[in-house]
């Protein structure tokens, strides 16, 4: 399906603070791309490039294969991290002035608005100001601004900061709708369970350099460790833990049973498959518990920002 946005070696500097340092990212057609990073990483310049807000020192973006331009603003929708919506005005009068400044109509913005308004449940709030709504609801009314003109690339910052679970929930299922109805996303955040949930691919900058980058599943491929959780209930525990610890590389853990199993994490050794580990246990004791720790988002990206520091 080949890529919507493509940045090329891109760097930035601000005095003498490297922002961005030759950062190159692929964001394929009708996927979610999690632009992730710690504090300060550079993430945020990149999106405000991609948003023309600021211009690359060296390099170059291209939006489905042309060289960036004023124009490609329409197809872009962003939420930024830092929310700005004008407190004193009233919902519905803001988001229509919004809406006209995404170019569309009068009567096309009313008809999408009071659509989107209507779907996240805040069609009451529609004549009161939005100094009047709590977080979550002002969010919802920048949310609706950011997606109303159905552009190619959506890039949300932060979307779920200060919603509560049913309404992060709630988001999370329109990002998803918004991908299934052909939309590209760019989704940045910290909250790791969000990645797991949400993106197909991801890259990881750091300190101003791309660390990792690729889709997700093969990423996890990359950080496995194949090693096992095992819960086995058995006569002596002792005895069989050291046991297995002269065959495999063994080390204690923790999980939720009924049943006072011992617990272990068991690496495969060279040449020992997952059948060759379940079949020695079954013979050992009875096995309760046998799941592979795939590595989680959140490991990864611990993992990764430690091996580049």
């Amino acid at each position: 399906m080949g890529s919507l946005l493509e940045a090329h070696a891109v760097s930035k500097k601000f005095g003498e603070h490297t922002a961005l340092n030759k950062v190159s990212i692929a964001v394929p057609k009708g996927s979610i791309f999690g632009l992730l990073g710690p504090n300060g990483a550079g993430k945020t310049t990149l999106i405000r490039i991609i948003n023309q807000i600021t211009m690359p020192d060296t390099g170059h973006v291209t939006l489905d294969g042309q060289a960036l331009q004023p124009h490609h603003i329409k197809d872009i929708g962003y939420l930024p991290e830092e929310r700005g919506l004008y407190k004193s005005m009233k919902v519905g009068e803001q988001a229509m002035y919004l809406a006209r400044l995404k170019g569309l109509s009068k009567s096309e913005a009313k008809e999408r608005l009071l659509y989107w308004f209507d779907r996240l449940e805040i069609g009451d709030w529609w004549h009161k100001k939005i100094q009047e709504l709590s977080k979550g609801m002002a969010q919802k009314v920048q949310f609706i601004v950011t997606v109303l003109h159905s552009p190619k690339l959506l890039i949300f910052d932060e979307p779920f900061s200060g919603f509560d679970p049913i309404n992060a929930n709630l988001i999370k299922d329109e990002i998803l709708n918004l991908k299934a109805q052909g939309a590209t996303v760019i989704f940045s955040t910290h909250r790791m369970e969000s990645v797991e949930e949400l993106c197909d691919h991801i890259a990881l900058i750091h300190k101003s350099n791309k660390v990792l980058d690729g889709k997700l599943t093969d990423i996890k491929r990359q950080y496995r460790s194949h090693t096992y959780e095992v819960g086995i209930r058995a006569h002596n525990h002792d005895a069989l833990q050291n046991e297995l610890a002269q065959k495999f590389e063994v080390t204690p853990t923790n999980f939720k049973s009924l049943e006072n199993d011992l617990m272990l994490n068991i690496k495969l050794s060279n040449g020992t498959t997952p059948n060759d580990l379940l079949g020695y246990l079954s013979n050992k004791g009875q096995v309760s518990h046998f799941v592979e720790l795939i590595p989680s988002a959140n490991d990864i990206f611990i993992e990764a920002v430690k091996k580049n520091s």
